[in-house]
């Protein structure tokens, strides 16, 4: 079953569009959701919960239309988005005791447990958590009603490289029984070349490519030439910057001629963001 089946998502405003996004999840993994700012991310993953109404497009989760389902399929998915404020001078308890009460399956025993994993006290005010603690208390709460699906926006924003490590270590454990799916947002691509499955990757509001991670990363290549030699190949470059010893430029595998006397290695997740993001200026 796929755990997320996204089709042709259209949703036009003044400034910014997504333009016919498409992308499945299968049930079981981690997705990690990757784009430079403004590039889609957040209004897509809106778009999912409706929270923002789209223009045109189909959206299923666990087999089911969103738009028809939405009250039952909520039930079913937990999410965290790592902007969201809560009310700054109640206690943890107190808004605990509000947010379970919309749950059916609520699991006090498993809410518990992450309180004590993430080192959270249920006494303490809102006001007096650090960004990485909010965090921790959307994550507590999301995981804590049986969800199915987690929707995570930015989720590690916010915490340090320990703490970090450590929330990747319980992606990967809820995701082993092959119940939970997560589809996993960030700009720290070093997290997704951790934990994630499959990466799909946004760009100015279109899905450039959504694979498993290692054919993802091996659609890809990235080069190292002389100057002389980029005219010969500038044309097939996703973009290029010069350097002191010629230029790097990023290119599809497919693209790269092996009779090139050019070398040329497995780029990271961040690499290939950032050619894309000076795709519209390569001459830099």
């Amino acid at each position: 079953m796929l755990a997320l089946d996204i089709k042709n998502l259209n949703k036009k405003y003044e400034h910014f569009q997504l333009k016919n996004v498409s992308f499945q999840m299968k049930k079981g993994y981690i997705m990690g959701f990757i784009g430079a700012n403004g590039a889609g991310k957040t209004t897509t993953i809106k778009s999912i919960l409706n929270l923002t109404r789209i223009d045109s497009g189909e959206i299923h989760i666990l087999g089911k239309e969103m738009k028809k389902h939405e009250i039952e399929l909520k039930q079913e998915i937990g999410f965290t988005f790592g902007d969201i404020h809560f009310y700054t001078r109640n206690k943890i308890k107190t808004l605990t005791n509000v947010i379970k009460s919309f749950y059916r399956n609520w699991d006090d025993e498993a809410y518990h447990n992450y309180l004590r994993r993430f080192n959270l006290n249920e006494n303490k005010k809102i006001a007096e958590l650090s960004t990485g603690m909010k965090v921790k208390y959307s994550l507590a709460l999301a995981l804590s009603h049986g969800a199915k699906l987690l929707i995570l926006d930015e989720p590690t924003s916010g915490l340090d490289p320990v703490a970090r490590d450590n929330l990747l270590d319980i992606f990967q454990e809820l995701v082993e029984d092959g119940e939970i799916s997560i589809l996993f947002s960030t700009h720290i691509t070093t997290d997704l070349e951790k934990c994630a499955d499959y990466i799909t990757f946004i760009d100015n509001g279109q899905i450039i490519n959504s694979s498993e991670k290692e054919d993802f990363i091996d659609t890809y290549r990235l080069i190292n030439g002389k100057l002389e030699q980029l005219d010969s190949i500038k044309d097939q470059l996703i973009a290029y910057k010069k350097n002191s010893f010629g230029f790097t430029g990023l290119i599809h595998t497919i693209d790269l001629d092996p009779s090139l006397d050019i070398k040329s290695t497995l780029p990271n997740l961040e690499e290939i963001m950032i050619y894309f993001s000076k795709k519209e200026d390569s001459h830099v």
